[in-house]
């Protein structure tokens, strides 16, 4: 038996008639289509695809592509049944990389995050998972931990695992370079049929779900300014990344338009992590710069940020004000209750899915993720005096 008749993935074999009969078993046998000479069950796992295709009697190409399915051939509904039929008969176990060879490409969608450890990654894997289970989609976790060259050797890998998409979950950073080998990976991988769809920055070519950060940013700036706060304070995370960057963009830039400027030694780069948002709080109290609250670009980060004021005696929000921005779950146990900006992270998820299942389209699509600001007990106003 050939490594082929093993797999199912047969393309070709003896002239086939319309009803999908080759000639060779008419002549021979005499058998009519669906006959067979034995209805006894083989051991699962024992039988091949040539085994199917004798019991319904019709050829190899034929049962391979009513089980296997085809990129360019489709096979009558009637003999598709019979085939299956047979092979239920059999125990037949068909062979997934058969089925990705003769599709083009597997039921597998692969997710591609900077940290799954960070909520705001995990609740948009979360809205992933259930979209793509509902479409009979199975998701394939990657975790680059914030590794540009990881996260393009993943984009290859799932590329040659045939995945029917590519999900990529993460800001992009200011690094032309990256952009540009990542932006050929994922062009080569939908030249192969795949689609690709983001939760980033829509400057790759393909479709994106885009969080509105500078907008969000900007709204809560208003909202605190509108609580009595005149002296702020930036928790920035890294300056290289553009999530962060149009945080702080629309953050500062709309409290300039209210005359009241963040100085430049009040905004603190840090890394996108908790233990970032921790050692740019220390940071930052032991500058000396007036502060009446502070902002860190994401929750995770204002969560460490919270534990430094606490370890130094700083009262939050007696002392000082904190707010983050995503909403992410983590913070219903938190205490004050954190002040933030809401984005739907499951809805995003889902959202992003739908993008990356839908039949391509001319031009890149670009969906906006507005954020809500949700006021809470860190920021009950500036303190007296």
């Amino acid at each position: 038996m050939s490594s082929a008749e093993r797999d199912g993935a047969v393309p070709t074999e003896a002239p086939e008639r319309p009803d999908g009969v080759t000639s060779s078993q008419t002549a021979a046998g005499g058998r009519s289509p669906g006959r067979s000479r034995s209805r006894r069950p083989a051991a699962r796992g024992s039988v091949t695809l040539s085994d199917v295709a004798r019991e319904a009697g019709v050829s190899l190409a034929t049962a391979s592509r009513a089980i296997n399915g085809s990129s360019n051939r489709a096979v009558g509904e009637e003999l598709r049944q019979r085939v299956h039929a047979a092979a239920d008969r059999l125990g037949y176990s068909p062979d997934a990389n058969a089925q990705a060879m003769a599709r083009g490409q597997t039921a597998t969608i692969g997710l591609i995050v900077h940290d799954i450890a960070d909520p705001y990654f995990s609740a948009i894997a979360a809205g992933v998972t259930e979209a793509a289970e509902e479409a009979g989609m199975v998701v394939t976790l990657a975790n680059t931990n914030h590794d540009a060259a990881r996260e393009l050797d993943y984009v290859r890998t799932l590329q040659n695992q045939r995945d029917r998409a590519i999900i990529l979950i993460g800001a992009r950073r200011d690094d032309e370079e990256a952009n540009r080998r990542l932006r050929e990976a994922l062009d080569a991988y939908r030249a192969r049929g795949g689609t690709v769809a983001m939760v980033s920055q829509p400057i790759l070519g393909v479709d994106t779900v885009h969080v509105d950060n500078t907008g969000g940013a900007a709204a809560l700036a208003r909202a605190l300014h509108g609580l009595g706060y005149r002296r702020f304070a930036v928790l920035a995370g890294p300056l290289d990344n553009l999530t962060a960057r149009e945080r702080v963009t629309g953050f500062v830039g709309a409290l300039a338009e209210r005359g009241a400027e963040v100085p430049s030694t009040a905004i603190v780069p840090s890394a996108f992590t908790r233990d970032g948002g921790h050692a740019a709080m220390r940071e930052l109290l032991s500058r000396d710069v007036a502060t009446e609250v502070v902002f860190a670009v994401t929750d995770v980060m204002a969560l460490g940020a919270m534990t430094a004021a606490r370890e130094v005696g700083v009262d939050i929000p007696g002392q000082l004000g904190l707010a983050g921005f995503d909403d992410i779950s983590t913070l219903r146990d938190v205490t004050p209750p954190l002040t933030t900006v809401r984005i739907p992270l499951r809805e995003t998820g889902r959202q992003v899915t739908a993008l990356a299942l839908e039949p391509p389209a001319v031009g890149a699509r670009e969906i906006t993720v507005p954020g809500e600001v949700v006021l809470r007990a860190s920021t009950p106003g500036p303190a007296p005096g």
